[in-house]
């Protein structure tokens, strides 16, 4: 069946079809969703288990081993790597890629919590309960800050809690979190003078709370029917309420109250957990996270519009500012694509009008925009929405959305200057050429199926390429061979010609000079392919100077500053030092924004940041300049503020990257049993790294810390009758702080935390004069009685990390400028070649492995679907010489792209994977329809060469107007920091590979079929 007779016959019908299709393609672009990356599952679960009191080898022994071991059964496991520190365990359960979907991801957490739970048992006294956190991937998009001259961080919180609950009913919004809220606590510090005077130990003042706020059982008591719950009074109401707790001196019989050796006041938990500051001011963070598969820029509009509803409640003085609004960024996203559409559509349709005349131009220019629109409404019906990936297919995919209705135009246009009337012309031209269309359109959407089908990850947050690809190329398919025929028998014009003479639309200089080449090059073939090879041979020597880069640099203005402290510095120096970055950027009149994050990395407010681990030392600055183009002085002038401000301290000054989250560019992964062997080898692949002066080289064990280490003599305290646990407990009290209950009020908890306000080193050389009671003899006794040496100190690891349960240090760096493959390749020898003892190995991660994880799928998809194209060509052609000939002819594409990124200096990354793969298919399209031609003019009795030669003629101005016109459209993109790969790779490739397809194809075709020239 001719799908052009049926469009023909039914040209009403077409009509009303095609007006329903442009209403309903705008419809449906108004109702896609809107994200800025597409909706991706972070495959990862936090198992978090604190042990108090606990070192770092602790830690990692008695907590993180026993539950490595214990989730390491579990089945759907890709790997499993740990962080443990002082009193603190933090476990990355990492699930294999072939698991996905929310539904089979909440049972393998699940499964997770099961397993945890069952193991709690079997960790020490005093550790846990351990917290299964699998919300660590959730993208909170809308990220604000709350921040109030004179106001404090209860009051922040409890104005963020009003918002909560309004802005939680806004539309798209799935969850609401916060970060940087200090928890309350009441503080009892005691007067150790006083408490002496009295003879009342903390033990006594630790007992009396911990008795007068239990929660305990009273039993019930059945009065006539009912049968009462009994429930005596005394609980604390009040703060008052509890500095007027009465304690008895032991000995005598008087009283005194708390208030008398103690003061009660309600604060915040000192030292805090971690700190945020919003330009320089105090604030907490309020994100605002999308339901799974909605519009982004919805969600950021309805909360900002209630945002703005509820501003007159707001208290005088306070403010919320953004940090960052993914809706709008997608908004701009949206918004530039469709200028890139607009300007790509201009460019195509022009090119049309230049080379086949207005007519043409104009009809293959409406064939365009109803297969979009068409486009649109296949991906509002299957729920894909608007992000970069899907528009990046878009764009990657409108150069080739003309290629049918060109080849069929093309067509019509040939038969009708021969002086075949337009209904006839339009009715041969698609029953000759829509079956080899189809299989070169399905070639075509065949090339994107490896990336976009491709297993694990990679396919999930590449899969929207695929589909929209593929939907539009065969879209542009069924408008090439029912909407073009009927629009070209309205609107082309038949040509005057004499009825006597002999028309031949390829009589002029061009062709002519075209058919000529092609000759010479045949005759010439053991030249001709030899120049080949030589061409060849160069590409792949070139390609090799090419840098390679997994993820392209984000267009956005925003950059970010890791910061640490030597390890085990107090969060409120590295705050401090913060604090001097900050005043350093609000110099800065480029910068508008600054958000501030001590002692654990910010909400992840986009897909691609992963948050750092908590760490006194540690902070993060995210800068968000006016204009990306002011953003490289800023950092600039940054980094030699920081080289001269923080010597003593590691820092990174990162652009955003539009790819995984990766810190550091190069990471050398040591692993093996023994921590000093593992710092040593460390060292000495730092000192290679640091011979190339990158930016930054570290590991993550970070440096060694001093840890006192009073001696405790056993004996002597057995003599007293104290154990080391109450020596532990009387320093815990002393230097830190003793939580003894909690204070309730309403739906709050606050910890009840009994101190003295000793913090430094004199209160520790002067500890030996404190006192604690003996629960045996119920004396107090002497700290300097029971500890022989307070002088004493070690040197310990603060942070030991473990992968696969095997120790593992890292060796990371970011390359001063350039690429990190660039560094990457000149140390990586020099990094192997260091003497491993036995039982130790090296493994390379950072953007090279990245990068590798990347492409494995594709080395496994490509070949399938090379397998498929080949299987296509075979069915199309009927035999095994015509795929062959095609398939020889894929190599060429490297000549194009190698010269393209030579000449622009860009890497060959992920993007440009794209562009190849697409080119692919691009250039196995043209080879058919160039076939095809050959075939079909050997059916009609032509001498074999010459059916060559006029094939090669007749299909010279298709083939160079559909790569034209792909290549066109990637002008706009030239300058789009995420698309600007792909563009080049697209167009340097397909500029070099049509000129060859139209040369060697033919001498392929020609050597294979021994057809002698005439």
């Amino acid at each position: 069946m001719n799908p052009a007779v049926l469009a023909l016959k039914n040209r009403t019908s077409t009509i009303v079809l095609t007006v329903i299709l442009i209403a309903a393609g705008a419809f449906a672009y108004s109702q896609l969703g809107r994200l800025e990356f597409p909706n991706f599952t972070i495959k990862t679960a936090l198992v978090i288990t604190r042990y108090p009191g606990a070192s770092a080898r602790q830690v990692e022994q008695e907590v993180t081993d026993v539950l490595e071991e214990a989730i390491q059964t579990l089945g759907e496991l890709d790997e499993v790597h740990s962080s443990s520190q002082d009193g603190l365990s933090v476990i990355y359960v990492e699930i294999r890629d072939s698991f996905g979907g929310e539904r089979q991801l909440q049972q393998i957490w699940d499964k997770v919590r099961r397993k945890v739970g069952d193991t709690q048992s079997n960790l020490p006294p005093g550790a846990g309960p351990s917290t299964v956190n699998d919300d660590f991937g959730d993208v909170y998009g809308l990220f604000y800050a709350i921040s109030g001259d004179g106001y404090s961080f209860q009051e922040l919180k409890e104005y963020a809690d009003q918002l909560k609950t309004d802005v939680i009913l806004c539309d798209d919004v799935a969850r609401i979190a916060y970060w940087g809220t200090q928890p309350q606590v009441i503080n009892i510090d005691l007067d150790p003078v006083q408490m002496s005077e009295m003879g009342i130990s903390p033990a006594i003042v630790v007992q009396m709370l911990r008795s007068q706020d239990a929660v305990q059982p009273s039993g019930n008591v059945l009065i006539n029917d009912s049968y009462l719950r009994i429930e005596p009074t005394g609980e604390f109401s009040s703060e008052q309420q509890i500095a007027d707790l009465l304690l008895t001196i032991p000995g005598t019989a008087k009283g005194v109250r708390l208030s008398d050796i103690a003061k009660v006041t309600r604060g915040y938990l000192d030292p805090p957990f971690n700190i945020m500051r919003f330009n320089g001011k105090p604030a907490i963070g309020f994100g605002v996270s999308t339901v799974a598969g909605g519009n982004a820029v919805t969600m950021s509009n309805a909360v900002k519009t209630r945002m703005a509803e509820l501003e007159s409640f707001r208290p005088q003085g306070m403010d919320v500012e953004l940090i960052y609004d993914q809706g709008g960024t997608v908004d701009v996203a949206v918004n530039d694509f469709m200028v890139n559409l607009i300007s790509s559509v201009t460019i195509v349709v022009v090119l049309l009008l230049v080379f086949m005349g207005w007519r043409s131009g104009l009809l293959i220019g409406i064939v365009l925009v109803l297969t979009i629109l068409a486009t649109f409404i296949y991906m509002w019906i299957f729920e894909f929405t608007l992000q970069k990936i899907s528009l990046g297919a878009l764009v990657l995919a409108l150069g080739m959305l003309v290629d049918n209705a060109i080849v069929v135009v093309e067509g019509v246009l040939i038969k009708m200057q021969r002086g075949v009337n337009s209904e006839d012309a339009a009715i041969e031209t698609v029953g000759q050429t829509q079956f080899p269309l189809l299989g070169a359109t399905f070639i075509a959407a065949l090339a994107f199926a490896a990336i976009g089908l491709a297993p694990g990850d990679l396919g999930e947050f590449c899969s929207s390429l695929f589909w929209v690809v593929g939907s539009s190329l065969l879209l542009s398919w069924l408008t090439a061979v029912t909407v073009t025929p009927l629009l070209c028998v309205w609107m082309l014009k038949k040509p005057k010609v004499d009825a006597d003479a002999d028309v031949d639309p390829y009589n002029n200089w061009m062709f002519r000079l075209f058919r000529k080449s092609l000759d010479w090059i045949i005759r010439l073939w053991p030249v001709s392919l030899a120049a080949l090879a030589l061409c060849l041979v160069a590409s792949g020597i070139g390609f090799g100077l090419v840098p390679s880069s997994f993820f392209p640099e984000s267009s956005q203005p925003l950059f970010t500053v890791n910061f640490f402290r030597p390890q085990g510095t107090h969060i409120e120096k590295t705050s401090d030092s913060l604090r001097k970055i900050e005043a350093f950027l609000q110099t800065e009149s480029s910068v508008e924004r600054v958000g501030t994050f001590v002692g654990q990395g910010a909400l992840r407010f986009i897909l691609t940041y992963s948050p750092e681990d908590i760490n006194s030392s540690y902070g993060n600055v995210i800068v968000i300049t006016d204009d990306q183009k002011t953003m490289p002085g800023v950092m600039d002038r940054l980094g030699d503020f920081m080289k001269n401000e923080f010597a003593d301290a590691e820092w990174t000054i990162e652009r955003w990257k539009d790819g995984p989250p990766l810190k550091y560019g190069i990471e050398a992964r040591f692993r093996g049993p023994d921590p000093a062997v593992l710092r040593r080898i460390g060292e000495q692949a730092e000192d290679i790294l640091r011979k190339s002066n990158p930016a930054i080289v570290r590991h993550n064990w970070r440096n060694k810390i001093r840890v006192l280490r009073p001696e405790f003599s056993e004996i002597a305290a057995r003599q007293v009758g104290l154990s080391r646990a109450e020596l532990a407990t009387a320093l815990q009290g002393v230097f830190g702080g003793q939580t003894v209950g909690v204070y309730r009020e309403g739906t709050e908890l606050l910890p009840m935390i009994v101190r003295t306000d000793a913090s430094d080193e004199a209160d520790y050389l002067t500890a030996r004069n404190r006192h604690a009671k003996s629960s045996i003899t119920n004396q107090s006794v002497s700290l300097d009685s029971i500890v022989t040496d307070w002088s004493s100190s070690e040197w310990v690891d603060p942070l030991i990390r473990r992968r696969d349960r095997k120790l593992e240090l890292t060796v990371q760096a970011n390359p001063k400028t350039g690429l990190p493959s660039v560094l990457l390749s000149k140390v990586r020898a020099d990094i192997e070649a260091i003497e491993l003892p036995p039982g130790y190995e090296l493994e390379w991660a950072g953007e090279h492995k990245a990068s590798a994880e990347g492409q494995e799928p594709l080395g496994k998809m490509f070949p399938g679907c090379l397998g498929g194209m080949f299987v296509i060509l075979v069915l199309l052609y009927n035999g095994f010489r015509q795929p062959l000939m095609i398939f020889m002819c894929l190599p060429l594409i490297s000549i194009g792209v190698t010269i393209a990124l030579l000449v622009t200096g860009l890497p060959f990354g992920f993007m440009s994977i794209l562009g190849y793969l697409g080119l692919s298919g691009m250039m196995i399209k043209n080879a058919i329809v160039l076939i095809d031609e050959i075939e079909f003019n050997k059916s009609q009795g032509i001498a074999p060469y010459t059916s060559v030669l006029d094939a090669a003629v007749s299909r010279l101005r298709p083939v160079v107007l559909a790569s034209g016109t792909t290549v066109l459209g990637m002008i706009p993109l030239i300058w789009d920091q995420f698309y600007k790969g792909m563009a080049a790779t697209v167009a340097g490739g397909l500029i070099g590979s049509t000129v060859l397809i139209l040369l060697v194809l033919p001498l392929f075709y020609v050597l294979f079929f021994r057809i002698k020239p005439q």
